[in-house]
């Protein structure tokens, strides 16, 4: 027999197992803008107390956006990032924790395509590992003066349901060269012009990254 629009309409406003399909609210995993949380969240401390001991469980993330390496031009210069691992005082505690990088200008414009990479690899004591390489998209000589390449660690948080920016580093283009480097790490929102920088903790916590360049003669 039809179901009257009277009924319909209840049944649609309240979830009702003999409707035709569940109609129940399904929560999605919210991510947000740089600095768009920050009206969200505690203090530091406090998220790491949230989050601790959590079971709820959570929606994967996708795989990363890792792109590959650009072609060689003659005389033109490609520069491979290694994300090797970042120490945090409360690494154990973030949950599906990534890198998004980027290349920005002067004035905190995008100069190539932003990437994030899978899930890290793994925890140990105050280190998470990423073991990962990013392609940066476009040749060192074309860089403009003044750019830099940022990284912001990212992580779940399963009690508010959106991904977080944690902290954010930045290495500028006079520190590109062969080999292993340690930048500092900062306090979020992300400052892409790099005005108003605070380090994360008083603690000494690092992104270690290790550079290959690519020289086409």
């Amino acid at each position: 027999r039809p179901l009257s629009p009277s009924t319909l309409i209840q049944n649609t406003l309240t979830y009702n197992k003999e409707f035709p399909f569940d109609v129940q609210p399904v929560p999605l995993r919210k991510i947000l803008a740089p600095g768009e949380e920050e009206n969200l969240e505690l203090e530091e401390e406090d998220d790491a107390a949230a989050g601790a001991g959590s079971t709820e469980a959570f929606p994967p993330r996708a795989p990363g956006t890792l792109l590959p390496r650009l072609p060689s031009e003659p005389g033109m210069t490609l520069l491979t990032l290694k994300i090797e691992k970042i120490g945090l005082k409360d690494a154990g505690q973030c949950i599906d924790p990534y890198m998004t990088i980027s290349v920005k200008d002067v004035n905190g414009v995008d100069l190539n395509p932003v990437q994030d990479t899978p899930v890290a690899s793994r925890k140990e004591d105050t280190y998470i590992h990423f073991s990962v390489d990013v392609e940066i998209q476009r040749h060192v000589e074309k860089i403009p003066k003044g750019a830099a390449i940022f990284f912001e660690f990212k992580h779940y948080k399963p009690k508010k349901r959106f991904t977080s920016t944690k902290c954010f580093a930045f290495m500028e283009m006079d520190e590109i060269k062969p080999g292993p480097i340690v930048i500092e790490l900062y306090k979020k929102p992300t400052d892409y012009k790099r005005k108003k920088l605070q380090l994360l903790t008083k603690k000494q916590l690092y992104l270690h990254l290790h550079q290959t360049l690519h020289k086409d003669s």
